[in-house]
């Protein structure tokens, strides 16, 4: 099997200067899956959901290749619930309201077989639940794990031992100082990468990523764009993009992982033009080829550095 999805399936509600979504179709898990099945890889989807979660949502997931039957759903329980407001510079936002409900003491069950995946990706949640899944699966080829700030705060210990076993942290910039203590984003990566991970993504947002290995950097732009109407699951969708890219490949050199950054930025870079996942849902793979193009021209140049110098 070649991609398993540990993370949240969600109603997100979200304020931004364009406008409101009102309830639609979230959750970390949600935007992970999406991005891989746009590469057309065979994954599962491990999560857990209320018994007001609409059979539509669960139909969509399916017509998109995902496979639900890690999905349980908790009768009596309601669904994981988060609604924020972005302010006018769309880089910071407000958590206006979070209601774990069904997420809440959620234990996931690998499918069993499921269980001897290609690559494991770990979407954000407790490390003692991200740690659980990884005694449930028989060595994966990689180990991608997401994480934040708040299990910085409230699970430090258990955070350190989950990180000793991945392939490959992915954080933002903020979260990067904060793990390691240090304000150079370069001086950080060292110090996670002492942590235990052999590959470290460090998120940008509108400035891109930078990937980090042993005393290798490679930095991928953000697309410029006109407008961003919702940064919500970007960074999800680019960890879903490179975890699947990586699947497909089987290819883990660090410089096929180049690509795979620049595959996970271009599909966050549709996510970000439409609220939620409406906009992910109706990528093509033409428009996805299309857009990697516009990356590779940002990006390329054909400089002789011995004739000029």
């Amino acid at each position: 099997m070649s991609l398993v999805t540990v993370g949240s399936v969600a109603f997100d509600e979200i304020i931004t200067p364009f406008g409101e979504s009102g309830k639609i179709l979230g959750g970390a898990g949600t935007f992970i899956s999406l991005a891989a099945s746009l590469l057309g890889v065979e994954n599962v989807l491990v999560s857990v959901v209320g018994e007001d979660f609409p059979q539509k949502n669960l139909d969509f997931l399916v017509e998109k290749g995902i496979d639900i039957s890690g999905i349980e759903i908790k009768e009596g329980e309601k669904t994981f619930f988060w609604k924020g407001q972005y302010h006018n510079d769309m880089n910071s936002r407000d958590t206006l309201i979070t209601e774990l409900n069904a997420l809440g003491g959620f234990q996931p069950k690998v499918p069993a077989n499921w269980r001897n995946p290609e690559v494991l990706m770990l979407g954000n949640l407790h490390p003692l639940v991200q740690d659980s899944v990884l005694n449930q699966v028989e060595k994966p080829r990689l180990v991608v794990l997401d994480t934040m700030n708040f299990w910085m705060d409230s699970a430090w210990d258990d955070l350190l031992k989950v990180i000793k076993k991945v392939s490959v942290l992915a954080i933002n910039d903020e979260e990067a100082r904060q793990l390691s203590g240090e304000y150079s984003l370069r001086k950080a990566a060292k110090a996670i990468l002492k942590m235990g991970p052999q590959f470290l993504i460090i998120k940008k947002g509108e400035h891109g990523a930078l990937f980090f290995h042993e005393d290798e950097i490679f930095f991928s732009p953000a697309l410029p764009l006109e407008e961003v109407f919702d940064p919500t699951g970007a960074g999800d969708t680019f960890a879903g993009g490179f975890a699947a890219y990586l699947a497909k490949t089987k290819d883990y050199s660090f410089e096929n992982m180049k690509n795979a950054i620049i595959i996970g930025c271009a599909l966050a870079s549709f996510t970000v033009e439409k609220f939620g996942v409406e906009k992910l849902a109706s990528v093509t793979k033409e428009n996805l080829a299309e857009r990697i193009k516009k990356f590779k021209k940002l990006s390329h140049f054909n400089l002789n550095v011995e004739n000029f110098i």
